[in-house]
């Protein structure tokens, strides 16, 4: 069973930073694009940032361009979203998930598996 754990969420202010991690059983992480999403109360599921399988291309939902950045580890099997200059409207609860495709991929139906989430609050 692919088991993906995350971590590094929080409280932290405005301006601030963050940085998830996502961990991965998947024993072949290495072939699959991965992507981070968040859900904020209320709202539904977006799309953050996404990285191909090899980590040299990246893709990102306009309104964290220039401050979220996605990287990934494949000998670590680990996905990692840095977050920069934090705003309050980043609050939710973030995602990481297992794309079935090499490239990345903005639509959660191209998902197939998903970490169990992650809360981060950004106080104003």
């Amino acid at each position: 069973q692919v088991q993906l754990v995350e971590s590094g969420g929080g409280l932290v202010q405005a301006g601030g930073s963050l940085r998830l991690s996502c961990a991965a059983s998947l024993r072949t992480f290495m072939n699959y694009a991965m992507g981070w999403f968040r859900q904020a109360p209320g709202k539904e599921r977006e799309f953050v940032a996404a990285i191909n399988w090899s980590g040299d291309s990246t893709y990102y939902a306009d309104s964290v361009q220039g401050r979220f950045t996605i990287s990934r580890d494949n000998a670590k099997k680990k996905v990692y979203l840095q977050m920069n200059s934090q705003k309050p409207e980043d609050t939710a609860v973030y995602y990481c998930a297992t794309s079935r495709s090499r490239t990345w991929r903005s639509e959660s139906t191209e998902y197939e598996y998903w970490g169990q989430g992650n809360q981060v609050t950004v106080s104003s």
